[in-house]
């Protein structure tokens, strides 16, 4: 495994106008109603069709970005998903009508990404934007914002999904990734793979 930093610290995050590095991890948000949160967390993200964009999954590392979506719904129904994603290789996208702008993903690319002010006329925001074209490079990993009335529902959706299907390891008493025994009360720790995003139990030795 490789670990990508943002910085060169590991403590500094890549700012909204600095270009997300090839192959790397970052912290993006994607904002939506209450009822696609749960459907996302519950099954993961699809496609959106015909974004500015194309296809694909559109997030943002500007969590302002992320809290003005649905467009036109009341913020008492607006969830921010904490989001880990792995951008693998990135276009930028920084004008109207750029070559690239539908065919990014045709042209090897897996992210497409608009700078922050760059006068695109669909971003009258200015806010920076990605998007990516597998759904499998994003993972819910928490929950930024959302209602009182049902944020924690929205983080107990969240923990049980990154929690994962262990009960059925428990019982074998040996987990099915590292191939060591495990006790029934205490299963092995899982979580998807920085590089490749496959399921990874914690005690693998190698992957």
């Amino acid at each position: 495994w490789e670990v990508t930093y943002d910085d060169d610290s590991p403590r500094v995050e890549l700012g909204a106008s600095q270009m997300p590095k090839d192959k790397g991890v970052y912290t993006m948000y994607h904002g939506t109603s209450i009822a696609n949160a749960r459907l996302i967390i519950a099954n993961g993200f699809q496609q959106s069709q015909g974004g500015m964009l194309g296809n694909g999954v559109y997030v943002s590392r500007d969590k302002n970005k992320a809290q003005r979506y649905p467009l036109n719904s009341s913020p008492a129904n607006r969830v921010v998903l904490e989001l880990r994603v792995r951008v693998g290789r990135v276009k930028r996208i920084d004008k109207d009508n750029h070559p690239m702008q539908y065919t990014w993903n045709k042209n090897g690319y897996d992210t497409a990404w608009v700078p922050p002010n760059c006068g695109m006329k669909a971003v009258p925001s200015g806010l920076e934007e990605d998007c990516v074209f597998d759904p499998k490079r994003v993972t819910v990993v928490g929950i930024a914002m959302a209602p009182d009335t049902v944020l924690t529902e929205l983080q107990q959706l969240v923990a049980n999904s990154v929690r994962g299907d262990l009960s059925g390891d428990a019982a074998l008493g040996v987990c099915s990734l590292c191939k060591r025994k495990q006790q029934q009360e205490s299963p092995h720790t899982r979580q998807p793979c920085w590089g490749c995003g496959q399921n990874i139990c914690i005690l693998m030795s190698k992957h």
